[in-house]
């Protein structure tokens, strides 16, 4: 990743989805990210938005009564909300319905007709209204399809089978481009046969709710070759060229592994028409499944994140996701497994060790920081742990491994718990004030390290760590906690989740 800037996208959600568990993980995940960098000293811009043009948001418009620009103003604020109560910090949320957007869509349109990659001819094929484009007859034969219909018409062309070498040979150029490598394999797979070119049009008789060609006036843009658009349109391009040159190409684009394709070359080819630089990493995710099932609509067994968030809170949401899912393959959810980390990781290990380490301080030193003196060979070995981490989770979370860096914060949490019950400063106090006020500083600096790394995650329950221990703003580095501090009164940060047994 750009170690000077990061710039973090999410795809834009079709408006006419109810916002799940899918569209809350990606989200989070891109939050998470861009608090990390931040956090860095990085410079970080993150966009979200929503997809608002297409054949199924005028014909769920249509059923409504309503046009399809106040059925998509009527729609927005469910994922506004959502993203509110994830305590998601975008630095913008971009619709295709904004004029900012479409000015941008018809200039590129314009630029690559006049380019001579785009070119008007007579198609006929298997259309998937669902899917809201073409689909090739292997595609039709796998079921996986919905609503199809065979259609014949005139339309517009974008030449993406003029790029099918130059998109393999960056792909094989550049390894970090595409991940997981499963994903860039499976596109290097795709790539092995014939590219077509992408029918980028519909015609108004057809569909009149997308914009509007700028050289045929018969004809909307595909939803695609629109909606992709916005990576760009958001960061000011055509329009604000230092905002863009600051900004593009991205750091990453977060995806879900069911628009690998769509990214990976209908994007990539879009691209290379404008001679712009290609994200650095188009990253794909896994899905969400209830057992072995992908979660969707039609099966109903969707999770809202609400929900959860209503009954146990929104840090206990965004710990679960990002700490479940190994990225780039699937995860199961179950209530079972969200209780047992919550009480495990958060309950048991983490907040726990704010209550005893609140308390002891609390009752030996009067509620203050205690003095540190000299260090013990086990006093060094929590800070050695501690002060590594920096590094540890710096790798891990640029290597997408974001699972594998919470738990990184989580072992030493856990053996700062040990720490504390071999030490037994409620027995030392008893011989040696000085030495109990060491190792309850050990404690307490170990925890404050942790919050801060796990701020990211959790802001809301980690911002509360580091108000208690007086230590807002600190950083990493050791040494954080100042001798003297008093301590604030604080509440159970994650009471246990009882299980009622029947």
């Amino acid at each position: 990743m750009n170690t000077q800037k990061f710039y973090v996208t999410t795809p834009i959600y079709y408006v006419n989805d109810k916002p799940h568990i899918g569209h809350a993980y990606t989200t989070i995940l891109a939050d998470v990210l861009t608090r990390f960098h931040r956090g860095n000293g990085e410079e970080a811009f993150f966009l979200t938005g929503l997809d608002e043009h297409g054949q199924k948001v005028q014909q769920a418009a249509e059923k409504r009564g309503l046009s399809p620009l106040d059925h998509c103003n009527d729609l927005a604020p469910r994922f506004l909300q959502l993203w509110e109560k994830l305590e998601i910090q975008y630095d913008d949320f971009i619709r295709t319905t904004q004029s900012r957007h479409i000015k941008v869509v018809q200039t590129i349109l314009q630029k690559v007709y006049d380019a001579g990659d785009i070119y008007m001819d007579e198609y006929e094929g298997w259309y998937s209204v669902s899917e809201e484009r073409f689909i090739t007859e292997t595609e039709k034969d796998s079921g996986e399809f919905r609503d199809i219909k065979n259609l014949k018409e005139r339309n517009w062309f974008f030449k993406m089978s003029k790029y099918q070498q130059q998109l393999i040979d960056y792909i094989n150029d550049h390894p970090e481009f595409i991940q997981p490598q499963h994903r860039r394999n499976e596109i290097l797979g795709f790539l092995r046969q014939p590219l077509g070119d992408l029918c980028i049009s519909r015609p108004k008789s057809r569909l009149n709710w997308g914009i509007e060609i700028p050289f045929d006036k018969d004809y909307v843009t595909y939803v695609w070759f629109d909606a992709l658009i916005n990576y760009i349109s958001a960061i000011g391009y055509s329009g604000d060229e230092n905002k863009f040159q600051q900004w593009w190409p991205a750091s990453v684009q977060l995806i879900g592994k069911d628009i690998l394709t769509t990214h990976c070359v209908y994007w990539t080819t879009m691209l290379f028409s404008l001679k712009l630089p290609l994200p650095k990493t188009i990253f794909a995710h896994g899905w969400w499944l209830t057992g072995e099932t992908k979660m969707s609509k039609s099966l109903g067994n969707i999770v809202n994140p609400l929900d959860l968030i209503d009954e146990y809170g929104v840090d206990p949401v965004r710990y679960y996701l990002m700490r479940e899912m190994v990225l780039g393959q699937d995860a199961s959810f179950t209530i079972e497994s969200f209780i047992k980390r919550y009480n495990s990781d958060l309950a048991n290990d983490f907040g726990n060790l704010l209550n005893r380490v609140s308390g002891l301080i609390g009752k030996y030193f009067d509620g203050c920081i205690p003095e540190v003196k000299e260090l013990t060979p086990e006093d060094c070995e929590v800070k050695k742990v501690a002060s590594a981490l920096k590094e540890k989770v710096a790798n891990l979370v640029n290597d997408f491994h974001v699972n594998e860096a919470i738990e990184e914060v989580l072992i030493l949490v856990r053996q700062v718990n040990k720490y504390l019950e071999l030490q037994a400063p409620w027995k030392t106090v008893k011989e040696d004030l000085e030495r109990t006020g060491t190792i309850l500083y050990v404690t307490a600096e170990a925890l404050r390290v942790s919050a801060v790394h796990l701020f990211p995650v959790i802001p809301s329950r980690s911002g509360k760590v580091l108000a208690v221990l007086g230590a807002q703003g600190t950083n990493v580095s050791w040494g954080g906690l100042k001798p003297g501090t008093k301590l604030q009164a604080h509440e159970a940060l994650f009471p246990r989740i009882e299980i009622e047994k029947t």
